[in-house]
């Protein structure tokens, strides 16, 4: 790409984009870029990256940016603009044919104060699914156009379907909804035969069970986090090995639900006839890149706990060999002390 496409291209996108010369001087600055650090744009031409990337652990990197075929990423960095403010940003850099660096800026909400490390884990992975969920979304539209067989369009359908959910959630952890959450009436059966769907269209034979409770009132809350909550549930349980799965719902009368009590709490139970939890992991098993499981990430049963807290909930569990229960508790009307 020369620098005049360069320029073409890039001038009128939201995001933050620079371009450098192989002695990392600046080339031009899209206004996105000028606007979110506050700079002139023709006054930063001629200056160093440095301009933009304070810290010279980050110029070693462009350095090397430079000479690699992939692009390189910084992940949730701060740095200084010129109104006395810090911005919040991830950076992409990647070297172009020519010899010039391509210098993407993404801009990021200011991580909350109460903001725990694996939030910003999975702010980074989510940056990195986003790309593959598009490609895997238009291949299944165009999968969805071309077979015939009504079945066959169905779990094309749920592909899609899927693929928007997790784009969502991306978004959220990203902060580029410009909402944490969209909160509303959920009925938890309806997120649990969901949930249902999704596990008999994957190619681990599994069998599943109900054990629901009909009276049970809607909650409030997020149904897409929720549905991600219960699919961590039962992924990890077929994980660990387990060939049934059985979804129960309660209604449990003054729950602790961390400092206060919920009155009435919605109970989820996900039953599994797997192994068990290991000893030495039960007091740990919530907490980010703890795994029993060689290939495992860690991180499926941690953001579990975090979406429930998110809700005033908790997770607990109770195993034993041939069956393990996690179980959510959600609150249903006030808490008090």
């Amino acid at each position: 790409m020369s620098e005049m496409a360069s320029r073409t291209w890039a001038e009128p996108l939201a995001t933050g984009v620079a371009l450098a010369d192989a002695q990392l001087r600046l080339l031009w600055v899209n206004p996105a870029l000028a606007e979110l650090l506050d700079i002139g744009p023709r006054s930063a031409v001629g200056q160093s990256l440095a301009v933009l990337l304070h810290d010279p652990a980050w110029m070693a990197l462009a350095e090397r940016a430079l000479e690699e075929p992939s692009p390189l990423q910084l992940r949730g960095i701060e740095i200084p603009s010129g109104r006395g403010e810090t911005a919040h940003i991830d950076v992409s850099m990647q070297r172009l044919p020519h010899g010039e660096l391509l210098v993407e800026v993404h801009a990021l909400a200011p991580p909350a104060v109460s903001e725990t490390p694996l939030s910003a884990t999975l702010r980074g992975f989510a940056h990195e699914v986003k790309n593959p969920l598009a490609g895997l979304r238009g291949a299944a539209q165009l999968l969805q156009r071309r077979v015939e067989e009504e079945s066959l369009r169905a779990l094309a359908g749920l592909v899609i379907a899927e693929a928007d959910r997790l784009t969502t959630l991306a978004n959220r952890l990203l902060r580029q909804d410009g909402a944490a959450a969209q909160l509303g009436p959920v009925n938890i059966h309806e997120r649990l035969e969901r949930l249902g769907d999704l596990l008999l269209a994957e190619p681990t034979p599994l069998a599943l069970r109900h054990d629901y409770d009909p009276s049970l009132p809607d909650v409030f809350g997020d149904a897409d986090r929720l549905l991600q909550l219960l699919l961590n549930l039962a992924r990890n349980a077929t994980e660990a090995g387990a060939r049934t799965l059985t979804f129960r719902t309660r209604a449990e009368p003054g729950v602790r639900l961390g400092e206060r009590t919920a009155r009435m709490a919605l109970r989820v139970d996900v039953i599994d006839d797997g192994p068990g939890v290991p000893a030495h992991l039960r007091d740990t098993l919530f907490e980010p890149l703890v795994s029993g499981r060689a290939d495992g990430t860690g991180l499926g049963l941690a953001l579990a706990r975090e979406i429930a807290r998110e809700h005033g909930g908790e997770l607990r569990h109770a195993s034993r060999p041939g069956e393990t229960v996690f179980s959510l508790y959600l609150p249903m009307g006030p808490t008090h002390d």
